[in-house]
């Protein structure tokens, strides 16, 4: 069985719905974030953050990577195989370097930290950044679709659907990119993804 370590308020969620994706049976080990976080996932990650995997004798921290590698337990369509698979890493690598600093620096900016410690022109340059790449992303899915590889539901939509989540729930101006709206709006109704938002959510 896999063990999830962490919340499903935090990255975990990628890997919860990953898991429910993949249909892998799977434990959610509870950590939380505050001071004890640390020294609670020592052992885990040695980074001391959430979430990490346990499966069997293997440890994985990194979300993106933990789902690729649950992914590859369930194969294709899930993982596809040959220039997909390749496609898959292009999009995984693209949602952490492309898509997820922008995106955090307008959450930061915008609903995470206390209204005190927000920076308004921060929260720009990150609302700004993000739509950079949501265009991308928008030009993408325009000319194929529905899923970024095509007909098949993949972990790289898992994976770029996961990254932008926040940006979703919490009022990103997603006018400019419909399509991009209407297949976050999909991937985020899938069976598996509303189990695990539930979760998140509930």
């Amino acid at each position: 069985m896999l063990r999830i370590h962490g919340i499903a308020r935090s990255r975990a969620f990628r890997c919860i719905w990953a898991a429910e994706e993949a249909g892998l049976a799977y434990e959610v080990v509870p950590v939380g974030f505050g001071p004890g976080l640390k020294a609670a996932m020592a052992a885990i990650n040695p980074n001391g953050k959430i979430p990490a995997l346990e499966d069997g004798g293997l440890l994985l921290f990194e979300s993106l990577a933990i789902n690729l590698h649950i992914a590859g337990k369930a194969g294709a369509p899930l993982m596809p195989v040959g220039d997909d698979a390749a496609r898959t890493l292009q999009w995984t690598l693209w949602a952490a370097t492309e898509a997820e600093p922008a995106a955090m620096q307008w959450a930061y900016n915008t609903y995470i930290r206390a209204p005190e410690l927000r920076d308004a022109a921060q929260g720009a340059a990150g609302a700004e950044a993000l739509a950079a790449r949501l265009a991308v992303l928008e030009a993408h899915l325009a000319a194929g679709g529905p899923w970024l590889l095509g007909q098949d539901f993949t972990i790289a939509d898992c994976n770029l659907a996961g990254v932008l989540y926040g940006a979703w729930a919490n009022g990103f101006d997603l006018a400019p990119c419909p399509t991009v709206k209407a297949w976050l709006d999909a991937a985020l109704s899938r069976p598996a993804a509303l189990a695990a938002r539930r979760q998140r959510e509930g």
